[in-house]
């Protein structure tokens, strides 16, 4: 997978949100907010794309388990559903 470029990871009060920066990725009806995690989740994607050309479900969940205290069957049932979250919204391919 890897994140789709001209998306940009913003801080707004507690809260993230993905931000197209070109009008071709805007769509106006969905507004992608992300948690703490979330967002921590999109960094590591995100520079890992930038790195590699790619990421995947299992670099994410080494991240996460790293990061947070977490068991890697949990942070893996969190990370896919985050991933097809973001598939479906038009994030990452």
């Amino acid at each position: 997978m890897r994140t789709i470029d001209g998306f940009r990871l913003r801080k707004l009060g507690n809260e993230y949100i993905l931000v197209g920066e070109s009008m071709a990725l805007i769509n106006f009806n969905k507004m992608i907010t992300l948690n703490e995690t979330a967002a921590f989740l999109w960094k590591e994607a995100e520079r890992l794309t930038i790195e590699h050309g790619v990421f995947s479900s299992d670099e994410l969940c080494k991240a996460l388990c790293e990061e947070y205290d977490v068991q890697p069957a949990q942070a893996m049932n969190d990370i896919e559903n985050t991933l097809s979250a973001w598939q479906e919204a038009g994030v990452i391919e």
